[in-house]
């Protein structure tokens, strides 16, 4: 059990006395806890580190009990302002990736093939070990229990079989008891003091091209990795060549590159303008956007540019109807800048001009918000806004909207730690409603939210 709150002036958590060295461990690394003595705490029951911070130590049964007055605190930013001030007990989905923020995955083993992955359903391998006795599977989602998933022995090594969505998941084995991580599989990652996790990407998109049996390499190159040329070697089969990757939510561009020569995918009839008058092989995940432009009938041409396709300006001809020009286009959940180029003239929106109405910026489409900024009971302000990690601190760039008495602003945050601050009528605030907040170089705070993935 790990369970964090607000009460009474005071942060608590509460740990269970069983939790396991990695769950322990991954709740320290996910709020960067490691200056607490908490593993001090567990191993020797010694509270010294805890109360020089100033943390209250009590014993419930089968609890850890910690608490610490919110305010007034000069090491509130170094623990305390880390934790997301929530009731709420943190289940498997806290460990999950924040996959949003990883554009796309290979899997990368040595020894042993990737994982297959059918269905849905992952089959964990790990060779060899013949002599051991028990073997149990940990990680990201079962909160790295060490013993509630076995591992069932073959001829070759030991399996298991878990139902996971797509995406980015860490992973150890626990063999007879010891902890270890996947040595057949390259990709890992650093937990931050000294321990490392094997990472294994659940793929949502199988590139494939048929035939090309007597090439000799094949790659994968596209928007999602920049268009690196030898990066994503691609896997001869019986058939021809494919890839298991996981891609975010988006429109990704694509072509395959055959002993150095490039391909469009024929098998896709999905594709969008290239630069060099050809076209590029396109796959869509997720939700489409309609964008549209009133008006301008005389225009030969308008297109779509913005930070969703790096600005590109041959790629997003817009289709003219009755009453303009509209086109619709996959996007990933975000913060997305765009224009229109109407006969090689950039434009912002007019029906969604920047903050200031400048028409000179970029209009700003937040797409799939997944927060919502509110500031209460400041009927009397004139302008509220917010800045902050998310766009730069920009005190004009995100204008908050009245609703009633309160003042309201849909956002998109990556997961994780998230710094900001009202600007109410010129005057830098913290978030009253939020208890959560660090030191900032100028001596006057900022307020702090955490969001946890939900996948």
């Amino acid at each position: 059990m790990k369970k964090y709150s607000v009460k009474d002036g005071k942060m608590h958590i509460e740990l269970s006395k069983n939790l396991s060295p990695a769950a322990l461990d991954s709740f320290m690394v996910q709020f960067n806890l490691h200056d607490l003595g908490l593993e001090r705490l567990f191993q020797k029951q010694l509270a010294d580190s805890l109360e020089q911070q100033g943390w209250q130590v009590e014993m419930a049964g089968n609890l850890f009990v910690i608490s610490k007055s919110l305010l007034g605190s000069v090491n509130v930013a170094n623990s305390l302002e880390k934790l997301r001030m929530t009731e709420k007990v943190l289940g498997p989905e806290a460990s999950a990736a924040a996959n949003h923020q990883v554009k796309y995955a290979v899997n990368k083993f040595r020894n042993k093939a990737p994982f297959t992955v059918k269905d849905s359903v992952v089959t964990f391998y790990l060779k060899g070990n013949p002599q051991a006795r028990k073997v149990y599977l940990a990680g990201s989602f079962n909160t790295w229990s060490e013993d509630n998933l076995a591992m069932h022995k073959t001829d070759s090594g030991w399996v298991a079989n878990l139902k996971l969505s797509p995406g980015k998941h860490w992973y150890k084995f626990v063999v007879d008891g010891n902890w270890t991580t996947d040595r057949d599989n390259q990709i890992w990652e650093d937990d931050g003091h000294g321990n490392v996790n094997s990472v294994f990407f659940v793929p949502n998109h199988l590139f494939s091209l048929k035939g090309f049996l007597n090439a000799r390499k094949v790659f994968l190159a596209g928007s999602f990795n920049e268009w690196r040329e030898r990066e994503l070697a691609m896997v001869k089969t019986a058939e021809g060549w494919q890839l298991p990757l996981y891609l975010n939510q988006g429109t990704h561009s694509y072509k395959f590159i055959v002993d150095g020569k490039w391909y469009q995918d024929v098998a896709n009839a999905e594709k969008l303008p290239d630069e060099n008058g050809g076209f590029n092989s396109v796959v869509r995940r997720g939700a489409s956007h309609v964008f549209t432009l009133d008006g301008f009938p005389q225009a030969q041409k308008v297109v779509l540019s913005g930070s969703f396709n790096n600005w590109k300006e041959h790629e997003l001809f817009m289709r003219k109807t009755a009453t303009g020009w509209e086109l619709p286009y996959t996007l990933g959940p975000g913060n997305h800048e765009y224009k229109f180029i109407v006969d090689g003239q950039w434009m912002a929106d007019p029906k969604n001009l920047p903050p200031g109405h400048a028409r000179d910026g970029n209009s700003l489409l937040v797409f799939q918000p997944n927060y919502t900024f509110v500031f209460k009971n400041r009927p009397q302000a004139k302008r509220v806004s917010v800045a902050g990690d998310f766009n730069n601190w920009n005190p004009e760039g995100n204008p908050m909207r009245k609703v009633g008495n309160d003042w309201q602003l849909p956002v998109f945050l990556p997961m994780g730690k998230n710094r900001y601050k009202f600007i109410v009528d010129g005057e830098w605030i913290l978030d009253p409603a939020n208890p959560l907040w660090e030191q900032n170089e100028y001596r006057t705070g900022n307020s702090i939210l955490w969001l946890e993935s939900k996948q």
